[in-house]
């Protein structure tokens, strides 16, 4: 061993309980399987993972190596053990999933479907909360027309000779572990289990054909973005026999200029002045849907206060959310001299009476008195 000893080797502390052994053990196992890593020197650290793991997981060798020392152990334990091939009993409880790991643990039976696709669009706000249909050109895999996708100008197929109609070959290797077995896709028929009694000249055999089709999608109303609309048996079209896949379409929605989105409420924004803001008002505003509504802006509005226009939101869900209108009170930096006597009036009013909620409270803070 040139890595010192079975602890080092698996990369755990020598109190390490049964748990963390076999959990170190199977990730080294998958990492350096002969048939997962090609790194010069794979082979036999995966031989020293086996070996470090058939030791340590096995209580009483635990002990005996616990108390002798790896030197003493090894030297002394060479030929003593059964099993494994190599000096030692290798446990192999953990190798059903890394068998799977490599994909040979399953076997598709039957033709197989045909492959998703992803689109990404992108959509406008106002397109979002109302709802829309677009026009999208999609390419994708189709039925060779001429063959009606089985791929045979006679539209039979054979067993494929090489793989018995299995779909995939079966490869078995020895090794001083013992026997291992891995299951590939079939090379002649491409996993299909069947070829082609007369290859179709227009496909070529693969039962189907490239091809470039607009498409229609309704885009409803209340979408956000990263939702994903299913458009099924739009996806690549599957083998002879089996159904097409899916397409789905992922959403993006563009940022407005006037109007962000809050979940399904929509929040826009007002300026008005101080003397608005003080008297009250009443504000025409535009609706994401380009509609003109009258707000009536109270007497004595606070900077930030949000107004709602019920139901002129989001239309999802079948209740619609509502239009959040912030008032910000912008204060004048130009003025003529009449209104500057006005203002000027007002504050000494203000002052005069000792009012603390006077005209310029809500805009400028309290006011600070005379030390």
């Amino acid at each position: 061993m040139g890595s010192g000893n079975y602890y080092d080797v698996l990369g755990i502390p020598r109190n390490a309980d049964d748990s963390e052994i076999k959990k170190a053990y199977r990730n080294l196992a998958r990492k350096y399987h002969p048939d997962v890593c090609k790194d010069s020197g794979a082979e036999e650290k995966f031989k020293e993972i086996n070996e470090a793991y058939s030791v340590l997981s096995d209580e009483q060798k635990r002990a005996q190596y616990d108390n002798m020392g790896h030197d003493t152990f090894t030297n002394a334990s060479k030929g003593s053990y059964t099993g494994g091939g190599g000096g030692f009993s290798s446990d192999f409880s953990g190798f059903g999933d890394i068998f799977d790991f490599f994909g040979g643990g399953q076997r598709r039976s039957g033709p197989m479907p045909g492959a998703d696709l992803l689109m990404r669009i992108q959509v406008s706000l106002e397109d979002a909360v109302s709802g829309t249909d677009r026009d999208i050109e999609l390419m994708h895999s189709e039925q060779c027309p001429a063959c009606n996708g089985s791929g045979s100008e006679t539209k039979k197929l054979n067993i494929c000779h090489r793989c018995g109609g299995s779909g995939q070959m079966r490869q078995t290797s020895q090794s001083v572990f013992g026997q291992f077995v891995r299951m590939t896709t079939c090379t002649q028929c491409g996993g299909r289990g069947k070829i082609p009694e007369k290859p179709c000249k227009e496909c070529r055999g693969t039962g189907h054909t490239r091809v470039k089709r607009k498409i229609s999608v309704h885009i409803p109303a209340g979408v956000d973005s990263g939702m994903r609309l299913r458009m099924e048996k739009y996806g690549e079209s599957g083998e002879y026999g089996a159904p097409n896949g899916d397409l789905f379409i992922e959403i993006f929605v563009q940022s407005h200029p006037r109007f962000q989105r809050i979940g399904d409420n929509l929040e826009t924004m007002i300026e008005i002045s101080p003397a608005q803001a003080v008297i009250g008002t009443t504000v025409e505003i535009e609706t994401i849907d380009k509609r003109a509504i009258d707000l009536k802006v109270p007497a004595g509005v606070q900077y930030n206060t949000a107004l709602k226009l019920s139901g002129e939101g989001v239309k999802r869900r079948g209740k619609p959310g509502d239009l959040l209108v912030r008032v910000k009170i912008v204060t004048p930096k130009n003025i003529s001299n009449e209104e500057k006597e006005l203002y000027v009036k007002l504050a000494e009013l203000e002052h005069t009476s000792g009012e603390k909620g006077g005209f310029f409270s809500g805009i400028m803070g309290k006011k600070k008195g005379k030390k």
